[in-house]
């Protein structure tokens, strides 16, 4: 979708699974494509030798009680109720992509997938310095995630048609005029010919 990024070499990448849990992705139209596209990246990353995260969101007893007033975030965890809970199904990773052993996997409580997690740690501790990104929402977790891994140095990847948002139209502006600006947007097709298994 943009000019052909270099070779990612796998063992220095970390795809990042974003939000795909059914409390969220019940609230798109069709969603059977896009995880069929979420699966064949996280396979393919797993081949070529790359890392896979997850990232949930959901809010623990203290999250709710800890959270001001002041916070946008209030109205919305109060509107959310329990279904939104940490310990509901509904914040589970979608068990059609479940986590494997020795994948990274994070709870957020907030919208972008850093400030509430040690996910940077968990990165940098296996010298992760490229996230190819797929998730639900695009103006929700894939915009502050790709802001926020931009502004700490890492290489960032957003694989358009395995983000998706309930505007359509809202998601084409982001992946073909604002992503850009600080990630590469591509699709799974070229991550298979992109992602390298670091082989000499």
């Amino acid at each position: 979708m943009t000019d052909t990024p270099p070779a990612i070499d796998a063992r220095h990448a970390a795809l990042l699974v974003m939000d795909y849990q059914p409390g969220i992705i019940s609230r798109l139209g069709d969603p059977e494509t896009l995880i069929d596209r979420a699966n064949q990246a996280i396979a393919l990353v797993r081949r070529r030798g790359g890392h896979v995260g997850y990232v949930r969101v959901a809010f623990s007893d203290a999250d709710y009680e800890g959270v001001p007033a002041t916070s946008g975030m209030a109205a919305l965890m109060a509107g959310a109720g329990d279904a939104f809970h940490a310990d509901s199904p509904l914040t589970a990773v979608d068990p059609r992509m479940a986590p494997q052993d020795g994948d990274i996997v994070v709870r957020k409580s907030r919208v972008g997938a850093f400030s509430t997690t040690d996910l940077d740690e968990q990165l940098r501790a296996r010298e992760v310095d490229t996230l190819i990104l797929a998730g639900i929402s695009t103006s929700g977790v894939v915009l502050s995630t790709v802001r926020d891994a931009y502004d700490r140095d890492y290489r960032v990847l957003v694989l358009a048609d395995a983000s998706a948002d309930p505007d359509a139209e809202v998601h084409a502006f982001l992946t073909e005029r604002v992503f850009p600006r600080q990630a590469q947007v591509l699709t799974v097709d070229d991550l298979v010919r992109l992602l390298s298994d670091g082989a000499a």
